[in-house]
């Protein structure tokens, strides 16, 4: 057990250092989505000073690294959650079949 938890907290460790390190490396870099092009699109479509947004960002991130980096942990602990329940459905599973019948 304890060689499983030294691997985990080392995988967690990785991760993070590779989240972090671009971003206080790589100053000023900007990454268009489709968010952009979305943007960039409808302005082309319709005229500027008619558009009016529906709702306003609750949080502006100071750039777009942040932002994407922000998504992306976003998209991991959705993964990890997902994969835990799935883990937990499977032992489950395998728990009532080793398990003598009452």
């Amino acid at each position: 057990m304890k060689g499983k938890f030294k691997t985990g907290v080392l995988l967690i460790a990785v991760c993070i250092l590779i989240a972090v390190i671009p971003l206080a490396l790589i100053k000023d870099s900007e990454f268009g989505g489709a968010d952009d092009a979305a943007s960039e699109t409808i302005s082309e479509i319709l005229d500027v000073e008619e558009y009016e947004p529906w709702a306003s960002p609750v949080y502006e991130p100071p750039g777009g690294e942040t932002e994407s980096l922000l998504f992306s942990l976003q998209a991991a602990i959705g993964a990890g959650i997902m994969g835990y329940g799935i883990g937990i459905l499977k032992e489950r599973t395998k728990n009532r079949k080793e398990s003598p019948a009452r």
